[in-house]
């Protein structure tokens, strides 16, 4: 009886030719019949070596028996096997069989990825927005995540967390299950007890804009906070830094603010009204990963770097995927504690998953009132969430990962040439203008249609719709005006105004956020990601010229 890894030998092997195999390993058994499936195993390491599914092995990876020298495996080399023709000579070690096995479950999703590949490539001339970029890697990935069977955080999310700090140069990453949890857990975490007086408390107030996705405004109102609100700049997107000084009050204890489409904000005035007041800065960089910055001060980096926290999403639109997730970044050991605990259902213990006594102390010591040596895997010293991530999403992030160089420089592409294609059009349209000292890594291409006689936004949106090509709002356009805000009765302010209630506010009070107000009428943006060839980009600047050639 043959078992999987069983080196076999063929007892008949025939008539033999230069390319002939006769020893082969067993990765499958069949349950109809004595028939085995067995991959070709070859003296000839050389020849293929270079391989994509081969796997070569030598004296110390056998179990039992003896092999005659170095040979590989090829995986996708295969036929059927059964005892009464084949002589079992050897076994293989579990470790190595494991990687073989591997190897083989590679071989066959990479065939079933081949031939749906044609399927999954946008077709014809239709322009999505955004979209994620797939290839084998990735599903390798998965494939191995479910092979370990650990289903949630295991060896992927610790490889991710610890390679995505690298990519940063930051000391610390936490991934969480999607950008929107990644700024609900920074803004909370700066509600912590363990940052003494420097922690805010209910009625504090956070700098931020209304031009913005709304879930880096909701964590602030989430946690009992007072929104104040900022206009924009047009072109830019990001907030006024002039504007900001202007609407800070003794009860301001930080900022919250995205970096626009991948644009960065003016981190130098930022970081300098940060500094004067000693606020907290939180960058939402969702949509900014890659961009660059060079800082008064310090040597060009990436944006995520300069604030207190970072935070990061990995959604199928954004520069890597995870199909969901996110992730919160510092250099501060104190927050990052915080963020741990607050993620990871507010408990005190700091065991990564499947771990215990991690400390030495699980039972040893006195928490609040607790009885001593209460276990403490059941401390909690946060009220939490569970926002961790899969392994199977962080094993996807990790391979997407290895491409985001390729995938920011391709980003940068497309910019350029969409950005080139239309300047023609700069009577009619505002385009985007990449922030001073900045190298912007960008999400979207953001156009605001100039006030004029012959059409509209909607108009122009229209037509590209209809052409096929994907549009997009900026996000809440100004989530004042949403319906969430005008339903709600959320404390706020405008700069320098006095409080003011959501639904209760008057076109005065929006006007004191002109640009905010034009960005939410007359903007939208259109789609630059690494899927889009130059052949769909050339595409793009025809419609626009078509549509103007029409007004």
């Amino acid at each position: 009886m043959l078992n999987i890894g069983d080196i076999v030998l063929d007892l008949n092997p025939g008539e033999k030719s230069q390319d002939r195999m006769n020893t082969f390993l067993v990765i499958g058994i069949s349950n109809t019949s004595d028939s085995m499936t067995a991959a070709c195993i070859s003296p000839e390491v050389d020849r293929y070596n270079s391989g994509q599914f081969t796997e070569s092995i030598s004296s110390i990876d056998i179990d039992t028996g003896s092999l005659k020298g170095d040979c590989i495996v090829l995986v996708d080399k295969m036929m059927s096997v059964s005892s009464e023709h084949y002589e079992k000579v050897a076994s293989l070690k579990k470790e190595k069989l494991d990687k073989i096995l591997r190897l083989f479950s590679h071989y066959a999703v990479y065939s079933h990825y081949l031939s749906r590949l044609d399927n999954r490539r946008t077709s014809g001339s239709n322009i999505p927005p955004s979209g994620k970029v797939l290839d084998e890697n990735d599903l390798f990935n998965m494939v191995d995540a479910s092979l370990d069977m650990w289903l949630t955080a295991g060896r992927f999310h610790d490889e991710f967390e610890k390679s995505f700090a690298e990519f940063l140069d930051l000391r610390y990453v936490l991934a969480v299950n999607s950008g929107s949890s990644a700024n609900l857990l920074a803004l909370s975490a700066l509600t912590s007890h363990r940052l003494g007086e420097d922690r805010l408390k209910k009625g504090d107030e956070v700098i931020t804009v209304a031009a913005a996705f709304p879930t880096t405004i909701a964590p602030i109102v989430q946690n009992g906070l007072i929104p104040v609100f900022v206009d924009v700049v047009p072109g830019t997107y990001n907030i006024d830094p002039e504007q900001i000084e202007n609407a800070i009050s003794k009860r301001t204890k930080a900022i919250f603010l995205a970096h626009t489409l991948g644009n960065p904000f003016d981190i130098d005035k930022v970081l300098q009204i940060r500094d004067k007041y000693r606020l907290f800065l939180i960058e939402d960089n969702c949509d900014a990963l890659g961009s660059r910055y060079n800082a008064k001060g310090s040597n060009e980096k990436y944006t995520g770097t300069f604030g207190d926290i970072a935070t990061f999403s990995f959604y199928p639109a954004h520069h890597i995927t995870m199909g969901e997730g996110g992730a919160v970044a510092t250099n501060d050991s104190r927050l990052n504690k915080i963020m741990l605990s607050i993620r990871d259902w507010g408990r005190d213990c700091w065991c990564p998953t499947g771990k215990d006594n991690t400390c030495g102390q699980r039972f040893s010591q006195q928490h609040g009132q607790l009885p001593v040596g209460y276990d403490h895997k059941y401390v909690y010293s946060h009220l939490g969430y569970n926002l961790k991530i899969t392994d199977w999403q962080a094993a996807i992030g990790l391979s997407q990962l290895q491409k985001l160089p390729m995938f920011i420089e391709k980003r940068k592409e497309n910019f350029k040439l969409l950005h080139d294609g239309l300047k023609p059009f700069k009577d009619y349209l505002i385009l985007p203008s990449a922030s001073d000292k900045s190298d912007a890594a960008w999400f979207g291409f953001p156009i605001t249609v100039k006030q004029n006689n012959k059409f509209d936004k909607n108009k122009l949106v229209s037509f590209l719709e209809k052409n096929n090509i994907g549009t997009r709002q900026l996000f809440a356009g100004n989530i004042l005006r949403q319906p969430v805000f005008l339903n709600s009765e959320i404390k706020m302010r405008i700069g320098n105004s006095e409080f003011l209630l959501s639904n209760n506010l008057v076109e005065s009070d929006y006007k004191m956020m002109p640009n905010t107000d034009i960005t939410m009428s007359s903007t939208f943006w259109i789609g630059i990601w690494p899927g889009l060839s130059q052949e769909k980009i050339e595409y793009l600047v025809r419609k626009f010229a078509d549509f103007f050639n029409l007004h």
